[in-house]
């Protein structure tokens, strides 16, 4: 009876020693798989002169906003006709995007893989930058006001006497399409000098101070008071002549007049006036004797002319009805050195 406890005891630890093998043999859980490491742009990768290979996307989002983010956040300076424009980023809502940009680096890199031979070719990518135009456009036409000067025509000033020539003037205007064009280039490129020379491309006038004796190749003066007719080419006296002018009362009108025609023994309509007496409404062939308009006639103004006279004792006096009186010979030679157009002055 007292075998009893001794042989459990020992039915027991031999329980014991043979499960402990089984126990020691249960495999230990296996340990978490390792994170995938984090794509980096490939070896060889600029952005504008800025290194970014081998960064991941957040290394090189943060060299590209140190490195180029300072640049393109310069103004940007016009220069045009000595005067100075400046132009903030700001105003043209510019922003730089190094996440995108970093995201080009890595595609410029996985489009341009490694060659056979394990070379690496060199690869690229701009900088993701956006503006807004029509400040740029705004900025570029209020610089072509600031330094815009209007071309002025030379002139004739036209005096009995003399011809004053007021000389022409070149203007100056200022290119807006290509300085547009100019300041959005440098805008998105950090490496470009942000100074620009605008083109102020000269405007030359319609009218050139050369070009006035081309324009005025022959003028007339009429001095009422000297009874002088005076005859210009190419701007310089060439010839004055006698002339008799109207009488008081019926004075030759004065003023800026031209040629309105020529001809050769003009016919004479006598006008409804009472100086004309019985002849009023009559017309008188050219070259008969009771014709007043002798050889030549010349018309200024109206029925007011320049003509030759049967008087020529009147040259020197107010003795017309209006029209400017020259001695026949005198008419002859005036009538073929000037044309219809030609400019009269009369004082």
């Amino acid at each position: 009876m007292r075998r009893a406890p001794a042989i459990l005891f020992v039915l027991v630890l031999l329980t014991a020693i043979g499960a402990a093998p089984a126990a020691a043999q249960t495999p230990a859980p296996a340990p978490a798989p390792a994170p995938a490491p984090e794509p980096r742009i490939r070896a060889g990768v600029t952005v504008s002169g800025v290194d970014v290979g081998n960064l991941t996307l957040a290394e090189a989002q943060l060299r590209l906003e140190q490195t180029l983010g300072p640049l393109l956040a310069q103004d940007v300076v016009v220069t045009a006709a000595r005067r100075t424009f400046t132009l903030s980023p700001s105003k043209v809502r510019l922003v730089f995007r190094a996440d995108k940009t970093a995201q080009r680096a890595m595609a410029a890199g996985l489009a341009a893989p490694a060659a056979a031979d394990g070379t690496l070719p060199p690869a690229s990518a701009l900088p993701a930058v956006t503006y807004r135009h029509k400040p740029i456009f705004r900025f570029a036409k209020a610089a072509r006001k600031a330094v815009t000067v209007a071309p002025r025509d030379a002139r004739l000033k036209i005096t009995l006497t003399r011809l004053r020539k007021r000389p022409g003037r070149t203007g100056r205007t200022l290119a807006v399409l290509p300085l547009t064009k100019a300041i959005e280039k440098v805008l998105v490129d950090p490496l470009a000098v942000r100074a620009i020379r605008a083109a102020t491309p000269r405007v030359r006038p319609d009218v050139r101070t050369k070009e006035l004796k081309k324009r005025y190749p022959t003028v007339i003066t009429i001095d009422r008071s000297s009874f002088r007719l005076r005859l210009f080419k190419r701007l310089r006296l060439v010839k004055r002549y006698g002339v008799a002018v109207g009488l008081p009362e019926y004075p030759t009108p004065s003023g800026l007049f031209a040629l309105q025609s020529k001809q050769v023994n003009p016919t004479w309509t006598a006008p409804n006036s009472p100086w004309a007496g019985e002849l009023a409404g009559s017309q008188i062939a050219g070259g008969a004797p009771d014709n007043p308009l002798k050889a030549r006639w010349m018309g200024v103004s109206g029925a007011i002319g320049i003509h030759g006279t049967g008087e020529p004792w009147t040259i020197g006096s107010r003795a017309s009805h209006g029209c400017i009186r020259m001695t026949v010979p005198d008419v002859v030679d005036l009538f073929g050195r000037v044309s219809v157009g030609t400019p009269v002055l009369i004082a």
